[in-house]
């Protein structure tokens, strides 16, 4: 029972997120002649060549290759959610969604990448993806040690100078800032509030802000063992990884043992581990 709704809802958001991309492209991207990133921006520069091919037809056909390929890569949960939700995109394209009609250029890249960017981070908060750019970024990440982000840039780089030879130049620069706007959003949607925080104390009074640390907030805590560079003074360093929402208690915490403590707090790009991870699902 559990794992039949662990597969409809994982459904039901790539139901959801393919829907509100698909807005986006038929609604903005497709009526004013942008591109989008990625695989679909690819399978949008054919459709401005070949009109008579529908867009989905043309996403289907460019993902059948990756994912010929991906089976040897990715994860077997993270390559059927990501079939299924390739399979569900390339359908949602296909709905003839109205127009929005925004006279403003710049307000129409902007509004577009917002919704893309919630579209995709609900995509991405399922188990699976719409397939393209982030089947092909885990190939090239796990055959070449290649980071996504790398990837991801590289192929919308190349994407870009093509469809300067093809789009007016103004269009092509609408769509870098969709692309801009899109990606943040994505991050927003995806990390929100599950974004870790690092954060390392050095304070005289260490063992009981550990203490404090892991009887009040649960929480992990590692002594490191420093030295100070200018004094030579021996000193205890705690380093903890902590939820996002958590960081307001756990620095009024500290603040109440010792307001002089030195605290750092950095982000964190993934955690793996007991009760704080939030590494990938792929």
């Amino acid at each position: 029972m559990k794992n039949l709704r662990s597969i409809v809802w994982n459904l039901l958001l790539l139901v959801a997120g393919s829907t509100v991309c698909a807005v986006a492209v038929n609604g903005i991207l497709i009526p004013r002649q942008f591109l989008a990133g990625g695989f679909t921006g690819l399978a949008m520069l054919i459709y401005y060549w070949v009109p008579f091919v529908p867009l989905g037809v043309i996403y289907f056909v460019l993902n059948i290759p990756l994912f010929v390929i991906g089976w040897l890569f990715v994860g077997r949960r993270f390559f059927f959610y990501s079939m299924a939700g390739m399979l569900i995109y390339s359908l949602a394209v296909l709905i003839p969604f109205p127009e929005i009609h925004i006279a403003d250029s710049l307000l129409n890249a902007i509004s577009a990448g917002i919704i893309t960017g919630i579209g995709s981070g609900i995509l991405l908060r399922s188990l699976g993806s719409a397939g393209g750019m982030d089947i092909l970024s885990i190939i090239v990440l796990k055959r070449y040690s290649v980071r996504l982000g790398t990837t991801s840039l590289f192929f919308n780089a190349v994407l870009m100078l093509t469809a300067i030879a093809r789009l007016p130049l103004e269009m092509v620069l609408y769509t870098l800032i969709y692309i801009f706007v899109s990606a943040y959003f994505v991050n927003l949607v995806v990390i929100g509030l599950s974004q870790r925080k690092a954060v390392l104390i050095i304070s005289a009074l260490w063992e009981d802000i550990s203490r404090e640390i892991m009887t009040r907030l649960d929480r992990g805590v590692t002594v490191l063992h420093g030295q100070g560079g200018y004094s030579g003074r021996q000193q205890e360093i705690l380093y903890s990884v902590i939820p996002f929402q958590e960081l307001g208690r756990f620095k009024d915490l500290i603040r109440k043992v010792d307001p002089q403590a030195f605290v750092v707090i950095t982000d964190t790009l993934e955690v793996m581990g007991h009760k704080v991870g939030n590494q990938p699902h792929w």
